[in-house]
């Protein structure tokens, strides 16, 4: 006797279709939650759930205050030169943006000072945003910078225009190393991100180096996995 598929998963299995099918394009809003359960005859809960297991595969994506839509492709970053999350986005006919989490000065970690070549308690300015395009979340970034050097500059210029402000007075990026590796999203981060916790995340160290080869930011972002994707291009040589 063959078991009976539970009720979300049969109504993710027609809203995938739908999204195959091309019945809803790319970038189609889609009906509220609401509307869904009530042409699938089924629970708000029930509705939640099928749609979420959706956006949780890259199928749709929340934006907020917007609705559900049918996802665009991936963001695709290719890992040459220095990236520019805003030029990455723009390529792509998107609109960036960003929205300041959190702006604190502390004492560096362990892990900080080694990055930046500084004492351990030497301070450090954090800046936490949340990356966005077309409104949907994709990047949870959290940059530190000795504080010594921004310690000048006005902190609504630094919050509004970080790595212009950083120009402003000579530090501009000549070299930056990068890891790349595969995560799960904690909590807060899956809050930050607007997924569910131990979602597929892309988390992106990189330090940036002035041009006399001295290291000045620290930047820790993570990525929606179903979201964006980094590329290289290899060459034989």
């Amino acid at each position: 006797m063959s078991k009976k598929v539970p009720v979300y998963i049969a109504m993710h299995n027609e809203l995938r279709q739908k999204v195959l099918s091309k019945e809803w394009n790319k970038g189609q809003k889609i009906p509220s939650e609401r509307a869904l359960a009530t042409e699938f005859n089924v629970s708000r809960m029930t509705a939640r759930q099928a749609v979420s297991s959706l956006v949780e595969e890259g199928l749709l994506e929340r934006k907020q205050g917007a609705g559900t839509f049918v996802a665009s492709d991936k963001v695709r970053e290719k890992l040459s030169g220095i990236p520019s999350f805003t030029e990455t986005i723009e390529k792509l006919g998107k609109t960036p943006s960003s929205q300041l989490v959190s702006f604190y000065t502390k004492h560096a970690s362990e892990s900080e000072a080694e990055k930046l070549q500084i004492k351990q308690d030497e301070e450090v300015l954090v800046m936490e945003r949340i990356r966005y395009a077309d409104d949907a979340p994709l990047c949870f970034e959290v940059a530190t910078i000795p504080y010594h050097i921004v310690s000048g500059i006005n902190k609504e210029d630094l919050k509004q225009h970080l790595y212009q402000s950083l120009s402003d007075i000579g530090y501009h990026v000549a070299r930056a190393e990068q890891v790349i590796s595969a995560t799960w999203a904690s909590e807060y981060v899956a809050d930050m991100l607007n997924v569910k916790r131990e979602s597929p995340i892309l988390r992106l160290k990189q330090v940036s180096y002035t041009q006399e080869d001295n290291p000045f930011e620290y930047v820790r972002a993570q990525y929606v996995g179903s979201r964006y994707e980094f590329f290289i291009e290899a060459k034989s040589n």
